[in-house]
């Protein structure tokens, strides 16, 4: 595939021959030495690594294709079209790989498969270290619904990679729910789930937890027997996002900033950040307390079934299983997602889903730790990433690229190219609060609509219309969750089902 295009910096037409005219033209010696070397690679952090990348997308514009932080080296990988953008990274200190697929190709993909692949199971996002996009198929997605997925996939090959895991998607909220740390079992309505992050609204303190729990309970204890009251849920958005707030019932509460790491001690949270593939983060939650991993992607779409279609989200292969849901994800200081769900459990692994914290806090109005809630970047912008300001193209980073994301501080219908990262999206990266495409932006893509890397499956088969309804993917969330109940003591979980 060959891409035919105007550089925007210069005028020239990328692929076009220059002929020179004249016949006394002289070389002169060493004139074109410096072009002949190769600056190395610059080591730098998560943090330098979104600067850089913020700013690299913005410059190149169309001649970039996404950007990711390649941890295992120190490295910003920037994904080009061209030799001369690829020769603009590597002489500012990125690793520069030149690909096939442009950002606008692969958000054309994601909203083919929005429209035409919207089968409950499934879920993808923008990836841009293989420089396609990642669809991820459930245990469920068989027989008609796999069949239905590959016709939608096959004529795109080369631009799309489809992988199956074990398990099934669904939110992991558990049947039975103190603590007032992040990570912490909070009860409410015979379902448990986990605090995510203690937050302040207008001076007033809560606490941020999933919205699917937040939709099951209005009040919330500390305690299954419901002896120590929390709060009440004063705003829950699910699905299309998964957050909820609850606000503490004694406005003296001391909310402390703090995640608990399960062996006594406590982590300080003092900001919110985007996150970036290949971040490195861990995840407390109240059933299978501290676990690490790393993001696999940004701006992900997942359709539970029921309808229930999530978009924006965060990927990764962090564990989780019921009752961890709303639970809190964090890189060190930052926090950066809350619990959403997933396939698999913490013996066999899987794939686990994470609402944006900064898109949350952004459409809640509230401040995390010294009143850095918005979107701070804190992690570092990634490809695809965007920006805490919003640009667009798959992406803008922490500056306001577009590359593969919009920006989690910022766009809220903002950035529209698969996802943002202020702080660390990546192609196809989460928007914090951008997808676009089918209009709906705000967390990524719009059910029915948005592509934002991940985009919106094109108008939610109402969980599994091609099933006749409720397919196995939707069967935890709305039927029974044998996984949910055995992990509360054997009640079922919201709804029945293991969401949480």
């Amino acid at each position: 595939m060959s891409h035919r295009r105007v550089n925007k910096r210069t005028g020239a037409i990328a692929g076009a021959s220059v002929a020179v005219l004249g016949a006394a033209a002289i070389l002169l010696p060493n004139a074109n030495a410096s072009s002949d070397r190769t600056p190395s690679p610059r080591s730098m952090t998560l943090q330098q690594a979104a600067r850089l990348g913020s700013t690299l997308a913005t410059d190149l514009g169309e001649d970039a294709a996404g950007w990711y932080f390649d941890g295992s080296e120190d490295r910003l990988v920037v994904n080009v079209l061209d030799k001369q953008a690829a020769q603009e990274v590597r002489e500012r200190g990125g690793v520069a790989r030149i690909v096939e697929n442009s950002t606008a190709e692969l958000k054309s993909v994601t909203r083919t498969l929005s429209t035409k692949a919207s089968v409950p199971g499934t879920a993808w996002s923008i990836d841009p270290r293989t420089n396609k996009v990642a669809v991820v198929a459930d245990s469920t997605v068989t027989g008609a619904k796999m069949a239905r997925l590959n016709r939608a996939t096959d004529p795109l090959s080369g631009m799309v990679s489809v992988r199956k895991v074990a398990g099934a998607f669904k939110p992991f909220a558990a049947g039975d729910a103190a603590g007032v740390d992040g990570g912490d079992a909070i009860f409410g309505g015979g379902v448990r789930c986990s605090l995510g992050f203690n937050v302040t609204v207008d001076g007033a303190p809560g606490f941020l937890t999933a919205g699917h729990c937040g939709n099951a309970a209005k009040t919330w204890t500390a305690d299954q027997a419901g002896n120590t009251a929390l709060g009440s849920v004063v705003d829950s958005k699910f699905p299309v996002s998964d957050f909820s707030l609850v606000k503490y019932d004694d406005a003296k509460t001391a909310a402390s900033s703090t995640v608990d790491l399960k062996d006594g001690n406590t982590q300080e949270i003092t900001e919110a950040a985007e996150a970036s593939v290949g971040m490195k983060v861990q995840r407390s939650g109240s059933t299978t307390g501290l676990r690490d991993g790393t993001v696999t992607g940004l701006n992900a779409t997942v359709n539970y079934g029921n309808g229930d279609i999530v978009n924006g989200l965060i990927q990764t292969d962090v564990c989780a299983e019921p009752g961890d849901s709303g639970g809190s994800m964090f890189s060190g200081k930052s926090a950066v997602g809350l619990t959403s769900g997933g396939s698999g459990d913490c013996k066999q692994g899987g794939v686990t889903f994470f609402q944006p914290v900064t898109t949350a806090l952004q459409a809640l109005g509230a401040e995390i730790g010294n009143g850095n809630g918005g979107g701070a970047d804190a992690g570092g912008a990634d490809d695809g990433g965007a920006d805490a300001g919003g640009a667009d193209d798959g992406g803008a980073d922490a500056g306001g690229a577009d590359d593969g994301g919009a920006a989690a501080g910022g766009a809220a219908g903002g950035a529209d190219d698969g996802g943002a990262a202020a702080g660390g999206a990546d192609v196809g990266g989460a928007a914090a609060g951008g997808a676009d495409d089918g209009g709906a932006d705000a967390g990524g893509a719009a059910v029915g609509g948005a592509d934002a890397g991940g985009a919106a499956v094109g108008g939610a088969d109402a969980g599994g219309a091609d099933d006749g309804g409720a397919d196995a993917g939707g069967a935890d969330y709305g039927g029974a969750d044998a996984a949910g109940a055995a992990a509360s003591g054997g009640s079922a979980d919201h709804n029945g089902a293991g969401q949480g």
